[in-house]
């Protein structure tokens, strides 16, 4: 039990942590793709622009949060296989008790 509350801790962690970077990344990026070359003037529908560029926001938060669980995952996985031998390596270096006879 211990081992998979490790393994949904660093997912959710490194999940958020993939939001975040998403978040502060995202909006330089939509504001790059959706601006006009050369400064001209153009005529939108505004509520469509707003409408897709919220949609890319959210579509980018939730790659970065996939991205951010997938390495919370390996990592997670990673720390558990080195903990594990970790173990098993102290619980063999030393010898068994003298039985009392």
């Amino acid at each position: 039990m211990s081992a998979v509350k490790t393994f949904l801790n660093f997912i959710f962690g490194f999940a958020l942590l993939g939001i975040f970077v998403a978040s502060l990344m995202a909006p330089s990026f939509l504001e790059w793709y959706n601006s006009t070359p050369l400064a001209t003037q153009t005529m939108c529908n505004l509520p469509q622009v707003v409408r897709e560029v919220t949609h890319e926001l959210l579509r980018y938060q939730l790659i970065g949060a996939s991205v951010g669980a997938g390495v919370g995952l390996i990592l997670g996985i990673l720390l558990a296989v080195r903990a594990r031998r970790v173990a098993r390596r102290d619980d063999t270096s030393t010898p068994p008790p003298a039985s009392a006879a």
